[in-house]
């Protein structure tokens, strides 16, 4: 029965419909107690900040931390959402160049914040045994290291935070997370290009940062760097294919064509080749009840159609990075294969572990001619990388955890999201012989994206792996 009302008693009612709890009250006024509390709290917070100011801030950022992770726990979805589209922009750029600098910290401070927010969702969603993450791989890998040891150029502090920032794309699969989530984030893969160019277009207009880029030719960059943009859009075109084979609706293809039109834009040429071919394939060869044979010859005969026109317009567009490239240098790799002796040369010395989580970072010296000419240390090849960093004992276990992942979280799907998951891998694959693709903020919205359709793909077969809420 409920509770008879009282003077002295007040009611509170829980989330339970039904249930009630009385709690007693003050008969008294206790206006003038909370006056004098507030003010020796206040008092003792000025104390603090004459005496010791360094603590203050420190407890007054812990306090704001802690109400930062309370509202992450209690909106998880908007969180990550716009963790997504921050680390999309990537501010290491934008940021940076407005701060003067701090391009690595930046970084840090994104997957870390990925990091937590993964963390958050264990904490809400519940605790999932992914035993294939390939995530796993890189602590074995810096376990190694501590046994073999690490490159002398390599101290404990970058491993250690190489082997933090490798892990934390892959995070999220540890979660149980919920169909709310997963749809956030898949819708947000999808229109993540078009925000970028939108945010892009704000920074040109105000003088802060140009749309596009001088690379050998005018290049979209919006945000960041025109490779970045199409490491989005790659991935957003990707994850427009799956909506389309799953739904088929209009507005996926409508987007499908405005993604593909940024990645041309970029003139990166390795992920538009991928696009064009996960495309090609999904469209040609993956069955699909939602986007039928008739949608697919009409889509095809309009690429084939506009072909031509595209090889005609080439030598007109000139100025456009990738018609630039295409008709003088396909088949250069922009340099890339010249730093690569390095890495293989680093491999072979230890070939079975490799020098540690992060040696790639640190094996060509910034202040060689190759590295000032190139504008970059980085191998732009993951299988070299993974190979100076964790050897074949790395790579092999790398390779094997990838592929047991993908089969593992794509057998219970429908044949269109399973064949489409496992092309996308695949590409996935093709693409780190060219790229850093699993060192670069690319890395974070993409497999954020691959989390999100792993766990639909296990909430909607209802796998008790993952939680339906």
């Amino acid at each position: 029965m409920p509770l008879r009302p009282a003077r002295h008693l007040c009611y509170w009612r829980t989330l339970q419909p039904g249930r009630e709890f009385a709690i007693r009250a003050a008969r008294h006024d206790l206006t003038g107690v909370i006056a004098a509390s507030a003010g020796a709290l206040a008092l003792a917070g000025l104390a603090a900040a004459l005496l010791q100011p360094l603590l203050l801030w420190a407890l007054l950022a812990g306090v704001a931390l802690l109400g930062l992770l309370a509202l992450t726990f209690a909106f998880p979805v908007p969180a990550s959402v716009g963790w997504l589209v921050l680390a999309g922009s990537t501010p290491e750029m934008w940021l940076g160049d407005l701060a003067g600098g701090g391009w690595a910290l930046i970084v840090g401070v994104v997957k870390l914040i990925g990091l937590a927010l993964a963390g958050v969702c264990v904490l809400r969603y519940g605790a999932a045994a992914d035993l294939f993450n390939p995530g796993l791989a890189f602590l074995v890998m810096f376990a190694a290291s501590i046994a073999h040891g690490r490159h002398e150029n390599l101290d404990l502090a970058e491993s250690l935070r190489s082997l933090i920032g490798s892990f934390a794309p892959f995070a999220f699969s540890f979660s149980r997370l919920s169909l709310p989530w997963a749809g956030a984030i898949i819708r947000v893969t999808r229109w993540l290009p078009l925000i970028l160019v939108a945010a892009g277009a704000a920074l040109n207009a105000a003088g802060l940062r140009p749309l596009f880029v001088e690379d050998g030719g005018w290049r979209l960059g919006a945000t960041g760097h025109p490779a970045f943009l199409a490491g989005f859009a790659l991935a957003a075109l990707e994850a427009c294919l799956l909506e389309l084979l799953r739904d088929g609706r209009r507005g996926d293809l409508a987007l499908l064509g405005a993604n593909a039109l940024i990645l041309v834009l970029t003139g990166a040429r390795a992920p538009l080749f991928l696009g064009a071919g996960v495309g090609a394939i999904a469209i040609l060869a993956i069955p699909s009840a939602a986007f039928g044979a008739t949608r697919r010859v009409t889509l095809v005969l309009a690429g084939a159609c506009l072909l031509p026109v595209l090889i005609a317009a080439a030598g007109s567009l000139g100025e456009v990075r990738l018609f630039n490239v295409l008709s003088s240098e396909a088949g250069d790799l922009s340099g890339r294969d010249l730093i690569w002796p390095y890495f293989q040369d680093a491999w072979e010395e230890s070939p079975w572990v490799g020098w540690g989580v992060g040696a790639g970072k640190v094996l060509v010296p910034e202040e060689t001619t190759l590295a000032r000419l190139l504008g970059t240390t980085a191998a732009h090849n993951e299988y070299l990388r993974i190979g100076v960093d964790g050897g074949w004992l790395g790579l092999l276990l790398l390779i094997g955890l990838f592929v047991a992942w993908t089969i593992r979280h794509t057998r219970a799907m429908p044949r269109p999201d399973r064949w489409l998951m496992r092309l996308v891998m695949l590409a996935f694959a093709i693409h780190s012989y060219t790229d850093n693709t699993l060192i670069a903020t690319t890395s974070s919205v993409l497999f954020a994206w691959v989390s999100a359709v792993f766990a639909r793909g296990s909430l909607e077969a209802g796998l008790p792996s993952r939680d339906p809420r």
